[in-house]
């Protein structure tokens, strides 16, 4: 069946586009090449998206993950006013939250074969219809054996 098909190539493309997001967000802050942010409301920015992501990864690792804790507190904190507090804060959440891609990286498959296994096993449409049609049938000669007063 193609839509069953799609959903489950989606799942991988989704996560290998999430890593590369991350990747990208976390390379404006800390990679040597890149500007500082000149702004309050480019650091506001960033701190968003990074935020985005952190919450985005914690799905995909386990609640006790020391990285995950890390960067929720990190992200819950308000970014400080002043020029260079912020830009410290920003690089202290990207580096959190490339601590947390990584954990992702190696707990990530885990908890994703944990899922494919709890899944229910939902019978396909053809099953459901053959299974109707067998008990339609099985009426039906019972109908037909039983004699008639």
């Amino acid at each position: 069946m193609p839509g069953r098909k799609a959903r489950a190539t989606d799942k991988p493309v989704r996560r290998r586009d999430q890593a590369a997001a991350t990747a990208e967000t976390v390379a404006l802050v800390l990679d040597e090449e890149s500007p500082l942010p000149q702004t309050a409301a480019d650091v506001e920015d960033l701190a968003r998206r990074l935020r985005g992501h952190i919450n985005q990864l914690g799905i995909m690792v386990p609640n006790e993950e020391p990285a995950l804790r890390r960067a929720q507190q990190l992200g819950s904190a308000g970014v400080p006013d002043s020029y260079m507090p912020s830009r410290v804060y920003l690089v202290q959440l990207a580096k959190a939250t490339q601590e947390l891609a990584a954990a992702v990286g190696t707990c990530g498959s885990h908890r994703a074969k944990q899922q494919r296994v709890q899944r229910r096993w939902t019978p396909g449409i053809n099953v459901l219809r053959g299974a109707v049609f067998a008990l339609a049938l099985a009426c039906l000669v019972l109908a037909a054996s039983v004699p008639r007063t």
